[in-house]
């Protein structure tokens, strides 16, 4: 009999699972969700082919830990077969947490993030395996000893991130965030318990910081891709101010519980099963049914939001490096509700606004440890120029339906 089952993975070619816990894991039903789920929510309305899914992105985040864990051994690190089962098991379930559509509807639909579901659904399956993954979570929690592990889970240069970065320019065709993810492995070294990268590596670590700036503003944060995310927003956000007023919404039934509630982290951890398995019941489909559904409901804010999100008929956004003067807000305002023809309250819904802001390296959090021949680690700061690797960039937008 097999010892392992092999995925073809279009990113790194044959990935390796080995059977047991790991593939136990992937079988289960809060696993296969992911399939579900799209890894860069609404992205696909500006790069057509960025529809792959959670479940692709943990598979390859396994398969670079699966390497990494390799590399480090190779060079004397002390990792036992159960540490490296339970970091394997830590990397697959990171995102395990994640609700419709990844990160646009977080604080929308429920209040808790998506770290916090991740840590009560890795509790729930450890007790579902019998205490199997005590370990993996201690990992994932930060609170096991060898801190190299929770850095190769969840750190500036984590197996995450350089699958993410890696995967998404792969599927959405932008270049500019290939990063040398098989070179940066092979150049890790654990120094004083700490994960470390070897000299030999630092400029792959500044193409990697590069790539991860460009790849936020030219994809994740791209203004047509905020404009979409923000309109679902405010679509959900609709909906559940409907629904407060004894509306009856047209809702898959795994939706109609949390349109009809607000729950918290509290609810999650005094309700936690019944909650969890309400959440498993969430992917992208109910959000996308319950979407087409308002395109006909009698309220006209939604119906007009979700026919617009179907449709990709968007709102214009306009991007700036200062906030908007509140003249021109209340210009905007103004037009709006002229146009709208309808009550100011529905109004407030076709305006958007807020900021965005990220950096590519940030110097106050943990930071990345380059590893010189003379033994002396070094943080990035120390050795990168100043300049866009620490400035943390923003921009400020507002966006509204185009009225002409």
């Amino acid at each position: 009999m097999p010892r392992h089952k092999i995925f073809n993975d279009p990113v790194y070619g044959f990935v390796t699972v080995p059977y047991g816990i790991i593939f136990d894991l992937i079988e289960h039903p809060y696993f296969q969700r992911l399939r579900r789920i799209k890894q860069v929510s609404l992205t696909h309305y500006v790069y057509p082919g960025a529809l792959h899914t959670r479940f692709h992105h943990a598979l390859g985040a396994f398969h670079l830990m699966t390497e990494a864990i390799e590399v480090l051994r190779f060079k004397g690190a002390d990792i036992s077969e159960e540490e490296a089962e339970a970091v394997k098991i830590a990397i697959l379930l990171h995102d395990i947490g994640h609700g419709p559509f990844s990160h646009t509807l977080e604080n929308t639909l429920i209040n808790v993030h998506h770290e916090r579901l991740s840590q009560l659904f890795m509790q729930k399956l450890n007790e579902e395996f019998n205490g199997a993954l005590s370990l993996a979570i201690r990992i994932f929690d930060d609170s096991y000893p060898k801190k190299f592990l929770h850095q190769l889970v969840s750190s500036q240069l984590d197996m995450d991130r350089m699958d993410y970065l890696n995967r998404d320019s792969f599927f959405t065709g932008v270049y500019e965030g290939v990063i040398g993810y098989d070179r940066i492995i092979k150049m890790l070294a654990v120094h004083e318990g700490e994960l470390v990268v070897e000299e030999k590596g630092i400029y792959s670590i500044e193409k990697f910081l590069i790539a991860r700036r460009l790849m936020y503003w030219q994809v994740y944060l791209h203004k047509t891709v905020l404009s979409a995310e923000q309109m679902m927003i405010q679509a959900l956000r609709r909906a559940k101010q409907i629904a407060k007023q004894g509306v009856k919404l047209y809702c898959p039934p795994n939706m109609e519980l949390f349109i009809y509630n607000d729950f918290a982290e509290a609810d999650f951890l005094s309700r936690r099963d019944e909650l969890l398995e309400a959440f498993a019941g969430l992917d992208d489909s109910d959000i996308s049914a319950s979407l087409k559904g308002w395109m006909k409901t009698e309220d006209q804010v939604l119906a007009f939001l979700a026919t617009g999100l179907v449709n990709r008929r968007l709102f214009k956004l306009e991007l700036a490096d200062q906030p908007f003067e509140s003249s021109y807000m209340e210009t905007l305002r103004q037009q709006i509700e002229q146009w709208w023809l309808g009550p100011a309250d529905e109004a407030t819904y076709l305006l958007l606004s807020g900021k965005e802001s990220n950096h590519a390296y940030n110097p106050q959090s943990e930071e990345i440890k380059m590893l010189f021949k003379n033994g002396v680690a070094k943080p990035m700061s120390e050795l990168l120029e100043p300049g866009l690797h620490f400035k943390n960039v923003t921009k400020y937008y507002v966006g509204y339906p185009k009225m002409g």
